[in-house]
């Protein structure tokens, strides 16, 4: 232990040096995990190349700015929501004086203090990448709502927000003019490997106007299909990284697509790529496979570089 301490030390790993035998236990179980973690401390982030102005927006209309990763900053018909809200440099297992987990490639376009004030934040599940607790922390606010998947709600500090609402699959929730539906996706939803029971979601936003899909994390499925209807999805927000190897739970981009296409979607917003090293795939791989397929068939990709921002 004495030697992991050491090299835990010198090479910026204070937070699993500090937990003494569960850290050297760590460290047994994953040791390539942790050379990860210990190698990034070393690794600038990169800025994010581009700067939303969500304060900006008309309260009219459909506005989006992808900050990285999977969080999306919504704003329908002056209705104001954010995806997976993870906005540090690293997420992790959250020590209140530390976290340890995996560090950022590009910084989030928006810090918590530069959002508008938010009606609504949504989590598709408890993943570290996706409920990241120091974001929450950051965002708690009596005017907003939390929706999210079932049995997750035990992670956040539900009494600081108005209302936090669960979600199974096929279940709605209405908040101001916003029509929830927790939509099936082929994922899982454990936050560490044993409490397999908790839930994980994509959504289906409709104001009545405007319908806006967040497929969350998912690996190729037909669940997609029934989200079509007459009325076209204005925006799919599709996760298109993360699949080499890990195929089993992340979909590859022409997938993404594919189960895109499924719900008569007329825009795209591919996100779940460039933020964080996840797998083997090259950081530019997932986004520039999924411009050439959606180009083939003339299909719009509204943002590809993270800070862009749409109006639609």
């Amino acid at each position: 232990m004495t030697r992991l301490r050491r090299n835990l030390m010198l090479r910026g790993g204070a937070g699993l040096s500090g937990l003494g035998v569960a850290g050297a236990a760590a460290y047994r179980m994953a040791p390539a995990f942790w050379n990860q973690l210990m190698a990034d401390r070393e690794r600038t982030i990169v800025p994010a190349a581009h700067r939303p102005t969500p304060r900006l927006w008309p309260d009219q209309g459909l506005h989006a700015a992808w900050l990285g990763h999977s969080t999306v900053l919504l704003k329908l018909d002056g209705f104001t929501l954010i995806t997976d809200p993870v906005l540090f440099s690293h997420v992790g297992v959250d020590l209140r004086f530390t976290q340890i987990g995996m560090k950022r490639l590009v910084s989030a376009a928006l810090t918590p203090e530069e959002l508008p004030p938010l009606d609504l934040i949504l989590l598709s599940h408890a993943h570290f990448d996706h409920l990241d607790t120091r974001t929450l922390r950051q965002l708690e606010s009596k005017r907003t709502e939390v929706v999210m998947a079932r049995e997750t709600s035990d992670l956040i500090r539900a009494d600081q927000y108005k209302r936090v609402t669960e979600l199974g699959w096929g279940e709605t929730y209405r908040v101001g003019p916003l029509e929830i539906r927790a939509q099936e996706v082929a994922h899982w939803g454990a936050r560490l490997r044993t409490d397999t029971y908790r839930g994980y979601n994509g959504y289906v936003l409709d104001t009545g106007k405007r319908r806006v899909l967040f497929a969350g994390d998912t690996a190729q499925t037909d669940a997609f299909r029934p989200v079509k209807t007459s009325r076209a999805i204005d925006l799919a927000i599709m996760p298109v990284g993360a699949y080499n190897p890990w195929i089993h739970a992340h979909c590859t981009p022409e997938q993404a697509l594919r189960m895109g296409l499924d719900t008569g979607a007329a825009q795209f917003l591919p996100v779940h790529h460039q933020t964080f090293r996840l797998s083997r795939e090259p950081s530019r791989e997932p986004i520039e496979r999924f411009q050439e397929a959606a180009m083939r068939i003339g299909v719009p990709v509204v943002l590809d570089s993270i800070g862009q921002q749409v109006s639609l």
